[in-house]
């Protein structure tokens, strides 16, 4: 890829729509939609302008009626010349345009190019271009607040600051080795050590919050366990609120695990209907059973679902003393609709228990709220306390906030034990070099093309 080229793509999903956009950016987008639009004189029209008029084919037939809206450099997305080109939607039209454009001189645009030239030229930082595909992908309400406040620049500024207090660290230690034959001191030995604690609290503070930015970014995984026939199924269509699970009377018929998703309170969930545990000779529901061990143990939170009917058994609260160190568990007495309401919560080693009927839920979801509302405080109270600019999604800048912790604990114990100006400098440094990773003011070519090319083409 070159700068100096001129790219198009489709900039709008395929099928059937209203309308789609075809884009254009490089030193010769202008000419190049000037080439085949018979309307204004886009050469000389002024930027920020919408035109009406009609895209041509090589051989002068019209394509469509379209409106061509010009922005010239700088004032762009990208920082180049970029012309947009809003035609009707469908495979069709939108893709004679762009082969169009490409015969007069553009050539196609890889994967996260736009964006990437947006990043060079300065229009946004590397943090900001990611926070993009972040949008882009947003599942919830939640990732969505959360990525916008990145690419508005919220998490960036945060960042800076800390890379700035580092920076006049770093600038007062080596102004002192510049003057170490003077024995002159420009840095308060109090105020480095009060300044690097608040760079590790900073850093730390971030790096906790990644695995609020995982359940974010990824959903909130959910597994629903139990013994055959305790009415998992059921309470997973009453939780996604439709038929997603094949409901039976018959004992084993969920041989696999299924998956479905519900949006509550702006956080995205996966709950996860498994086989039934037990002991079988069936090899197929045998299978079922060793995969819904494997979902639990992979969950976020477990929903163990038993029959009040039969009640809770020895080897069932035995798994769930096994379980719930390793995964929240919240236990859920299904059928209540068939007892006669005098059953007892059962004590579950400290684990929350609630009383339902399923089959009622489906039709009447004020059963589940009391459950819901367990399940999001399980999950969601870190998410409420933690500022959407301060939680951490990308797995990439995790490694590198990880890295720049290191290096300002370093220099703190350093600073302690008084090592020397210049081996404090290099820890400072290292930390400067990971945050400046971040946002992209220091970075490489390979870097750049691992992380554009997760984008989809047309951004």
């Amino acid at each position: 890829m070159t700068a100096t080229d001129t790219i198009a793509a489709i900039a709008t999903a395929r099928g059937r729509a209203a309308l789609a956009i075809v884009r254009v950016s490089g030193p010769e987008a202008v000419p190049v939609v000037a080439r085949c639009f018979r309307g204004a004189d886009l050469t000389t029209v002024d930027s920020h302008t919408a035109h009406v008029g009609y895209l041509l084919a090589a051989d002068g037939a019209a394509i469509d009626q379209v409106v061509v809206t010009v922005f010239r450099a700088p004032r762009s997305a990208t920082g180049e010349d970029v012309v947009e080109v809003s035609c009707h939607g469908g495979d069709f039209a939108p893709q004679l345009i762009l082969e169009t454009l490409l015969h007069h001189g553009a050539r196609m645009a890889e994967p996260g190019e736009f964006t990437q030239r947006a990043f060079l030229n300065g229009k946004m930082d590397l943090a900001q271009a990611e926070a993009v595909a972040d949008l882009i992908h947003a599942s919830s309400s939640q990732a969505h607040r959360v990525s916008l406040q990145h690419l508005q620049g919220r998490y960036s500024e945060r960042l800076a600051t800390l890379r700035d207090e580092l920076l006049e660290l770093c600038a007062f230690v080596e102004l002192e080795l510049d003057f170490s034959d003077e024995d002159v001191a420009f840095a308060d030995k109090e105020r480095l050590e009060r300044l690097l604690a608040e760079a590790e609290r900073v850093l730390d503070q971030l790096l906790d919050s990644y695995q609020v930015g995982e359940l974010l970014r990824d959903g909130v995984r959910v597994v629903i366990g139990g013994r055959p026939n305790a009415g998992k199924s059921t309470l997973l269509n009453a939780l996604v609120g439709r038929d997603r699970a094949i409901v039976s009377a018959t004992p084993g018929t969920t041989r696999d695990a299924i998956e479905a998703e519900a949006e509550i309170e702006g956080l995205l969930f996966r709950f996860v209907d498994t086989a039934g545990l037990r002991a079988t000779a069936d090899a197929i529901e045998a299978e079922g059973v060793r995969r819904a061990q494997r979902s639990i143990e992979q969950a976020d939170v477990l929903l163990y679902v038993y029959d009040l009917t039969r009640g809770l058994d020895d080897d069932e609260r035995a798994f769930l003393c096994d379980t719930a160190p390793e995964v929240p568990a919240l236990v859920v007495g299904n059928k209540y609709d068939l007892i006669d309401g005098t059953a007892a919560s059962p004590a579950v080693e400290d684990l929350p228990v609630f009383m339902l009927s399923a089959t009622q839920a489906l039709h009447d979801d004020a059963p589940l709220r009391p459950l819901i509302r367990r399940l999001l405080d399980t999950v969601a109270s870190e998410l409420s306390d933690t500022e959407a600019s301060a939680i951490v999604m990308n797995q990439r800048h995790r490694q590198h906030l990880r890295a720049a912790l290191d290096a300002v604990q370093k220099a703190r114990r350093g600073l302690d034990l008084g090592v020397p100006g210049d081996l404090l400098a290099i820890d400072l440094r290292a930390a400067l070099h990971e945050l400046g990773a971040i946002t992209g003011e220091i970075t490489n070519e390979d870097v750049l093309d691992q992380i554009f090319s997760r984008f989809c083409i047309g951004k």
